[in-house]
């Protein structure tokens, strides 16, 4: 008999299984008192005082589609006597694509009032003959951001031309050109 108890001491209990199997015991055990002392069952919840029922946040008579509300971006605002967005947005394309025959200083000066300082300085080594595309072929898509930015798809032949304009002060103009090849 004390040699059983000594190989179970020195042996077993000394192995990394032996020793995993006393941790796992002892946690049992843990857990199993800690339920006996507290009451609490596998159904309980372990709340004192709270609602019977669940707590909801959506009206149950409304209903919940489970789409979260985005408000659309206000209206671009143009100030009395001046240009809309897509009107500003038209003439560029027109001037942008207009490259037949004509000067790199006298394509500028077409696309100049229509453009941001920022713009001007961006576009002023590009020469006309760069321009991807030679005619529009659908109606532009306006995307307003807010009152005073906006966003302008332009469907061209060779792809598609993107311009954002701003109105910080009513009056539109073209503060970037991206286009993205078809």
């Amino acid at each position: 008999m004390k040699r059983a108890v000594e190989f179970l001491f020195t042996r077993v209990l000394r192995s990394r299984a032996g020793i995993a199997l006393a941790i796992a015991v002892l946690v049992i055990g843990v857990i199993g008192a800690a339920r006996l002392t507290a009451g609490v069952t596998g159904a309980d919840s372990g709340l004192t005082g709270g609602p019977a029922g669940p707590i909801s946040t959506v009206d149950p008579e409304f209903g919940d589609d489970g789409a979260i509300y985005t408000p659309s971006p206000p209206a671009p605002v143009t100030s009395p006597g001046e240009s809309t967005p897509e009107q500003i947005a038209g003439r560029f394309t027109t001037a942008w694509l207009g490259t037949q025959g004509i000067t790199a200083e006298q394509w500028h000066a077409g696309l100049r009032p229509l453009s941001t300082p920022a713009l001007i300085e961006k576009m002023a080594g590009v020469e006309p003959e760069a321009v991807p595309a030679g005619r529009v072929t659908g109606q532009p898509t306006l995307r307003p951001q807010n009152e005073t930015f906006v966003e302008v798809l332009v469907p061209l032949d060779a792809g598609q031309l993107r311009l954002e304009l701003v109105a910080p002060k009513g009056r539109w103009l073209v503060d970037a050109v991206d286009w993205e090849r078809g």
